[in-house]
């Protein structure tokens, strides 16, 4: 064999023992929060951990705090730092009523920073303070989570179904998804309105809606209940929906191919077709 002939095995083989040695894709790195008011977040921890890493490649963290009030906090939020180990945060925190602001600075600036989020239900109730049943501007001293956010919501009404209606079937999270009725929920309100909190919002982006009862109220008994958001100097990816109350829904696996969708689009691993990229599907066990 020739020297140049040897030189070509000898890269090929290299070649060949680079992709047999190709490490495969890490797990996202996910940290779920929850706690607080009104839900029975001691169950819903399971069935979401278990029911998103039965969909995607994904290593989830719980904090999970059993305090029942809405002024309850989480050790891991006290330190400046605390996003950086993780790929992406679950909000499903329900703390109406945790107002110190060094705290929040906290929370808010890990967002600013990049951190993608997924926000969940109550967690669109926390963290508020100043006139937040009244519309705020972006601008406002109190709109920092909504800003985040990108929908302002003050409350809900009667645990009945949910009538939801997609109305972006083209976006990755939606694609393929059909129309469906909740079982018992809460209809979170939007303050805007619905069209009026996307001029509000403008890089917030509507994707389902629900109605309850008959009539059509919009903001109150007909909202937007799933939305992307694209927030602040670093564009960090938000999705947010505010169906999750009752284990039902949360165990539901429409509800649990939204969320692990939402989960992959903003830490930008699903492709246009509503599929985890390579490597991010779920790991056979």
């Amino acid at each position: 064999m020739t020297k140049k002939l040897k030189m070509i095995a000898f890269a090929t083989l290299a070649s060949l023992s680079g992709l047999q040695a190709a490490e495969p894709a890490k797990p996202l790195k996910v940290l779920l929060v929850l706690g607080g008011c009104c839900h029975d977040y001691a169950k819903q921890q399971y069935l979401l951990s278990d029911g998103i890493s039965a969909r995607a490649n994904v290593d989830v963290q719980i904090e999970y705090s059993p305090d029942k009030g809405t002024k309850g906090k989480f050790p891991i939020y006290e330190k400046a730092d605390w996003g950086k180990p993780f790929d992406v945060v679950i909000h499903d925190e329900c703390c109406a009523d945790v107002k110190d602001q060094p705290y929040l600075d906290n929370i808010f600036n890990a967002h600013k920073e990049g951190l993608p989020m997924v926000a969940l239900h109550c967690a669109m109730h926390s963290y508020r303070s100043g006139p937040f049943q009244s519309p705020m501007k972006p601008d406002a001293p109190q709109a920092g989570w909504f800003n985040i956010l990108g929908l302002q919501s003050s409350g809900h009404g009667p645990q009945k179904p949910i009538a939801l209606s997609f109305v972006d079937k083209k976006h990755p999270i939606t694609v393929g998804m059909e129309d469906w009725t909740t079982e018992k929920e809460e209809l979170y309100n939007n303050v805007h309105g619905i069209e009026g909190n996307f001029k509000n919002w403008p890089d917030a982006h509507p994707l389902i809606e629900g109605k309850q009862d008959a009539g059509d109220q919009p903001g109150k008994n007909h909202a937007v209940v799933a939305w992307t958001n694209i927030y602040g100097p670093k564009k960090t990816k938000v999705f947010g929906t505010t169906i999750g109350h009752n284990n039902t829904t949360i165990q539901d696996a429409r509800y649990l191919d939204l969320i692990t969708r939402g989960l992959l689009w903003v830490t930008g691993k699903l492709d246009e077709n509503g599929k985890p990229l390579p490597g991010y599907e779920a790991v056979k066990k």
